[in-house]
């Protein structure tokens, strides 16, 4: 098979994992023509740095072989779906010749499992050895990993990737052992946990040589089975607290061709992952509980972000004086994010705060105006009912902020 055709197959069947923060690229749909099609710029995606740079990654699958049969996953064992395979070799260059050219940046590679989870390890780590190693590549690698893979293979593999991955795939272990049998939970969450421990270990002894130095990440996907969001965020929450991971990401689960019966027959609304990538940020970046976020089982409002919906149903703390409150509560407000908030407090050192000066921050002024006291404006506590509230922000069909919520 040609380069050319290998690289439009793979890229392709590496636009399901989100887990990498690809951004830019068409429908993830499976049915029809679209499970075949191309990813834009055939394979090269955007990520996003610990630092916050946006950088260009060339996504890519080693191989779309795999033994597993998962019923969600358009590469299973019994898809019929083209399949392709890289070389190592043909990969290194690959990436190598894309790197010259200034195309990208880095690589995110990924793949099903060959032959065994120990073999396709290998490979995986064979390609970014040789890009370190052989070509002194110092671009960014983030690579996936094998759960069942030997650990002496993934430490291997944190010596030269700058992240590891472990998809958990789906939020529960009874989802993961109906629509994924030959997969354990426990074996995933092993993996997590020495990958935890090498990164720990790394950052506490100076001279070590370095092993995955912008973290771990996993992928859940979203509407493959009935878990609510309640659940699917006290999971991430747990992941979090458990394996210190940098990101959890969501996926919207996607049809697939012959899918089985065991899977919906229709896409859960893309707004759904969204707003569980808005609460996500809001546990991350803002000290929110799950619990205040999503109190009781259910699944996130699709017509107002989490932070609007908290903000609304716990009126009896606003308006807040952005004079006097301290910095965490003005982050809280709708329509305010934690960079205006720091700027706040910053500013009533020198000088009250006024209203005007909120819309020089360019600060939501639609969302914050009922939930917030300056020396000059001074709303009625209560003025308005909640419900009424949320009906008026949702006629003002207000943006939607792809990588947080203000």
């Amino acid at each position: 098979m040609e380069l050319a055709r290998k690289l439009e197959i793979l890229s392709a069947a590496a636009k399901y994992d989100v887990s990498c923060s690809s951004s830019g690229a068409p429908s993830r749909g499976s049915l029809g023509q679209a499970g075949l099609g191309n990813t834009t710029g055939m394979g090269i995606c955007h990520s996003f740095t610990p630092d916050g740079r946006c950088i260009s990654l060339l996504k890519v699958l080693l191989t779309n072989f795999c033994v597993y049969d998962c019923s969600y996953c358009i590469n299973r064992r019994s898809s019929d779906v083209p399949r392709a395979r890289f070389k190592a070799e043909e990969l290194t260059q690959l990436a190598l010749d894309f790197y010259r050219r200034n195309y990208i940046e880095g690589l995110f590679l990924s793949s099903g499992i060959i032959r065994s989870a120990d073999y396709t390890m290998e490979q995986l780590t064979r390609v970014a050895r040789s890009l370190r190693e052989e070509h002194l590549f110092r671009g960014y690698i983030h690579l996936k990993t094998i759960p069942d893979a030997d650990p002496a293979l993934i430490a291997e593999a944190g010596r030269y990737a700058d992240r590891l991955s472990v998809n958990i795939e789906l939020p529960t272990e009874a989802s993961i052992t109906r629509l994924a049998p030959e997969k354990k939970v426990v074996t995933i969450k092993r993996t997590m946990g020495h990958i935890r421990s090498h990164i720990e270990e790394r950052q506490g002894e100076r001279r070590a040589p370095r092993f995955a130095p912008a973290g771990q990440s996993t992928q859940m996907i979203v509407g493959a089975d009935e878990t609510d969001d309640h659940t699917i965020l006290n999971t991430a929450e747990t992941l979090y607290g458990a394996y210190h991971l940098k990101r959890v990401y969501y996926s919207a689960f996607s049809p697939i061709p012959a899918a089985s019966s065991l899977l919906p027959h229709q896409a859960p609304p893309l707004l759904r992952e969204h707003r569980l990538y808005q609460a996500d940020f809001l546990v991350r970046s803002y000290g929110f509980s799950i619990k205040e976020i999503l109190p009781a089982p259910g699944n996130l409002a699709l017509d107002i972000d989490p932070k609007l919906a908290w903000a609304l149903n716990n009126r009896a703390q606003f308006p807040v004086n952005l004079n006097t409150a301290e910095e965490w509560l003005i982050a809280r407000v709708p329509g305010i994010g934690v960079r205006n908030a720091k700027r706040i407090v910053a500013l009533r050192r020198q000088r009250r705060v006024c209203f005007d000066d909120l819309i020089r921050m360019h600060c939501q002024m639609k969302k914050l105006t009922p939930f917030i006291q300056t020396s000059d404006y001074f709303p009625r506590r209560d003025s308005v009912s909640s419900e009424v509230l949320r009906q008026s922000m949702v006629k003002q069909q207000l943006p939607l902020f792809p990588f947080g919520v203000v």
